[in-house]
């Protein structure tokens, strides 16, 4: 079947931005520059946690790995959604855009896990502090973030098993600047209320019931919080404030496009550019400015560097 398909859809359009060239060259611009932004703001998230001996503990560690992640979110679409502004035909083979799903799902099904786990490292660091080295410890530690990848890349197969092998008659265009599948699933030329059913149960109401139990464990953390006026309060409630802005980013976009049964084309794109390009931007900004351990380990590492050593 595989061949067949082939044979019939090997390439898939992207319809992109409709705009003129010029808006394009701005969007070109624009996207560059949060995309760069991103991608150096979680690299120096990950070289500060490496190098940094404060920083090793379970919450940067999983910090740093957030981080690495965020990477990957935005490395498999934008560069691709940036070269294609400048492109008047914008077309991905069909292999690649089966490919490109795969990976989206990946890191955004480990993404979703890893807050998660994160969520469960600010439980026992703030509800049993005095076990909390002994339950986090590196071993815990791990074997979290290989259960984290594990259920992502399980997350991913499960999904595109069903649709790598849809038949397609000749439609083959996506208003969209990526692939993903709510989109592709419409291009198929046999009936897919399945196959939404099934995106729908796996990103959609899998994300808000995540998001509707990650929201209540923090209301639970921020009641004992509140509870026990010491002087470590503000920094547990500054970090977990910090944990609730990145997970409603991270869930807000997910769940209306996948829990969403219209395709809304001009919300979808938005909330797909800030899925991709905004939030991991945002998120070392949020975890680093709202951070002193963070701010004193970065001037840290920036003062061991040479060029920073011949500067002064």
């Amino acid at each position: 079947m595989w061949g067949e398909n082939h044979s019939l859809v090997s390439e898939i359009v992207l319809m992109g931005f409709a705009s003129s060239q010029e808006i394009c060259v701005v969007l070109f611009l624009v996207f560059s520059m949060f995309y760069v932004a991103g991608i150096l703001g979680n690299f120096l998230v990950v070289v500060t946690v490496i190098s940094d001996p404060h920083l090793h503990s379970p919450m940067y560690f999983l910090l740093a790995n957030l981080s690495f992640i965020d990477m990957w979110v935005s490395s498999i679409t934008v560069p691709k959604m940036v070269s294609d502004l400048l492109k008047e035909r914008k077309v991905i083979s069909l292999q690649g855009c089966i490919t490109q799903m795969f990976f989206i799902h990946v890191s955004g099904g480990t993404e979703m896990v890893l807050l998660i786990v994160m969520a469960y490292d600010r439980y026992i660091a703030i509800c049993k502090p005095l076990h909390y080295l002994t339950i986090m410890n590196p071993r815990t530690c791990i074997l979290l973030l290989v259960v984290t990848w594990t259920i992502g890349i399980m997350h991913s197969l499960i999904q595109i098993a069903f649709v790598a092998n849809l038949q397609f008659c000749g439609h083959r265009e996506v208003d969209s600047f990526y692939c993903d599948l709510p989109r592709f699933i419409k291009l198929a030329c046999t009936v897919t209320y399945k196959l939404d059913l099934m995106v729908t149960v796996n990103s959609g109401l899998i994300s808000l019931g995540t998001f509707i139990t990650l929201m209540i464990s923090y209301a639970l953390m921020l009641v004992t919080v509140w509870q026990h006026s010491s002087g470590g309060s503000s920094k547990a409630l500054s970090t977990l404030s910090a944990h609730i802005t990145v997970v409603v980013l991270f869930f807000g976009p997910c769940i209306f496009v996948y829990s969403w049964p219209f395709l809304t084309v001009p919300v979808d794109k938005f909330l797909a550019i800030f899925d991709v390009i905004i939030t991991p931007f945002l998120n070392p900004v949020i975890y680093t400015f709202r951070n002193k351990e963070m701010k004193a380990a970065m001037r840290r590492t920036f003062s061991q560097m040479p060029s920073s050593q011949n500067l002064f």
